[in-house]
């Protein structure tokens, strides 16, 4: 019964690390970690089949990692046909029905010498070992156990545990028991997924996949707070689409939809000039771009460019640029309402005196003296950014 107990702490341990992660590469890490550790493993691998491009690409390496194996490896893929018993027998014996099995490869390739006489211990790799055989051999590895990962029916991946030259090898029980431990790291990937997803969906603006207001609120109070903390220059360049609502009068709101699309992929292009940029959608016709390390100079260059851009799409009447930066002499930014407030008061002037370039706080005496005014009442807000959808 002791041996159950430690492997039962070991499943509740496991699941509970994964539960615990904030995000998936912590996930993963869990997950590798906790199987090693409760098949009395060394090392550990995590990896997911990707179909479209025929192979098995690595997600994490946890334990301890032999010469060029990295714990996050970028670019650590494997072709399938190398491993075909991932496409085979991870999904094709069990896809009618049942539970695929875990199988043991050694670095000797034998299974007879398996503890109990598991002669028949790897009937899944029977076959196809050699290229884990080479592995195993080359980083120094004595045996491993391979578990698939099924995920909603279907082979998501698997998971690899190792033993040292030397150690035990892996017998009929630690295959049975990584099993049940692909079947844990399954329901956690899963959960993990679905937590993901969410997050997606409530950062992100669905019609044109930039970044929406609650996740530029976010960004916002960190890069003000890191600005009072170090200095870090930090701007803001709010951005009105102009003629969105002549485009949906004239034209139907499914152009005017594409016309906010084509202007999301321009910002998202200029954007990427400023290294670590947000681009967003605030909502309706507004977006912005906020920056965090940028000079002022730099960010007004490249919103330069995005009012150019914006005047070459085929629809609407090019955008409404404000600028608000740290960079420039506004006064003491002690929260993230005052940047805004500023970048929203620059881009009404733009939008008054429809011009084609940035207006910039700071540069501009009149954008100061908005800012600081009294709100204008609904109405006049709305005469200023133009109509929205």
């Amino acid at each position: 019964m002791g041996g159950d107990d430690a492997r039962l702490r070991a499943v509740v341990s496991l699941a509970q690390a994964m539960a615990a992660a904030h995000t998936p590469r912590g996930s993963w890490r869990a997950a590798a970690l906790g199987a090693c550790e409760a098949l009395g493993g060394s090392f550990a691998a995590l990896s997911v089949w990707e179909r479209g491009r025929g192979q098995l690409r690595v997600l994490v390496n946890a334990g301890e990692r032999a010469e060029g194996e990295e714990e996050f490896p970028e670019a650590e893929a494997y072709p399938v046909h190398q491993f075909p018993e991932i496409a085979e027998f991870l999904h094709e014996r069990w896809a009618g029905g049942g539970e695929p099995d875990a199988w043991v490869e050694t670095a000797d390739g034998s299974a007879g010498a398996m503890p109990g006489g598991d002669a028949g211990l790897r009937e899944y790799g029977s076959g196809y070992g050699r290229e884990r055989v080479a592995a195993l051999r080359r980083r120094g590895r004595g045996c491993c156990v391979v578990a698939p990962i099924v995920l909603h029916g279907r082979a998501w991946g698997e998971l690899y545990v190792a033993r040292p030259v030397g150690a035990p090898v892996f017998g009929r029980a630690d295959a049975d028991f990584a099993t049940v431990l692909a079947a844990v790291v399954a329901a956690g990937i899963s959960q993990a997924e679905r937590l993901e997803e969410v997050r997606k969906l409530a950062f992100t603006d669905p019609l044109t996949g930039l970044a929406n207001r609650r996740a530029v609120d976010v960004r916002l109070d960190e890069a003000v707070e890191r600005h009072r903390a170090d200095g870090a220059v930090v701007s803001l360049v709010v951005c009105d689409l102009n003629g969105l609502k002549q485009v949906n009068d004239t034209h139907g709101h499914a152009v005017g939809d594409r016309l906010l699309e084509r202007f999301g992929s321009v910002l998202s292009r200029c954007g990427a000039m400023l290294p670590g940029a947000l681009a967003a959608r605030l909502g309706g016709d507004e977006f912005c771009l906020l920056t965090v390390g940028p000079e002022a100079d730099d960010v007004v260059r490249v919103a330069t460019e995005l009012c150019e851009r914006a005047v070459e799409l085929e629809q609407g009447d090019g955008v409404a640029c404000g600028i608000a930066s740290t960079g420039d002499p506004i006064g003491p930014v002690v929260s993230a309402r005052r940047l805004f407030r500023l970048a929203d008061a620059a881009q009404y002037r733009a939008k008054a005196a429809r011009s084609v370039k940035p207006v910039v706080a700071g540069r501009d005496g009149e954008v100061l003296r908005l800012a600081d005014s009294p709100p204008k009442p609904a109405h006049d807000r709305r005469h200023l950014r133009g109509s929205r959808p």
